[in-house]
């Protein structure tokens, strides 16, 4: 029961002024944040990301899903924002990268091929 209230808090937080903040600080729009909270909060669902703080979490979903988006924004631009270290961001984002078919949303579509992205 531990896990599932720890999840389900760090799921809320995805959801509120947060990933919002962040993402407005980045500019990336809402269609991005959208996606970002999806792909944060199904890491979190799949326990991709076990151990990692949420805010961390948070930024590697945004980073994933700027790469997705073919949006230029690298990791250093949202760590700035975010207060996260870059080589975190890309830690974390190499840990989603192998369940990426089940991270985003099923409507979809990304601008660039998902199995093509690297972290820049």
């Amino acid at each position: 029961n531990t896990v599932v209230r720890e999840s389900s808090g760090i799921n809320a937080e995805y959801g509120g002024d947060f990933m919002s903040r962040f993402c407005s600080n980045l500019d990336i729009g809402h269609k991005a944040q959208t996606v970002a909270t999806a792909v944060a909060r199904q890491a979190v669902d799949l326990d991709i990301v076990a151990g990692k703080v949420p805010v961390t979490v948070a930024a590697a979903a945004i980073y994933f899903t700027c790469l997705a988006m073919d949006i230029d924004k690298s990791a250093k631009d949202i760590g700035d924002v975010a207060g996260v270290a870059e080589t975190t961001i890309k830690q974390t984002f190499r840990a989603m990268y192998p369940s990426r078919d089940k991270l985003f949303p099923s409507d979809f579509v990304p601008k660039v091929n998902l199995d093509n992205i690297a972290a820049k």
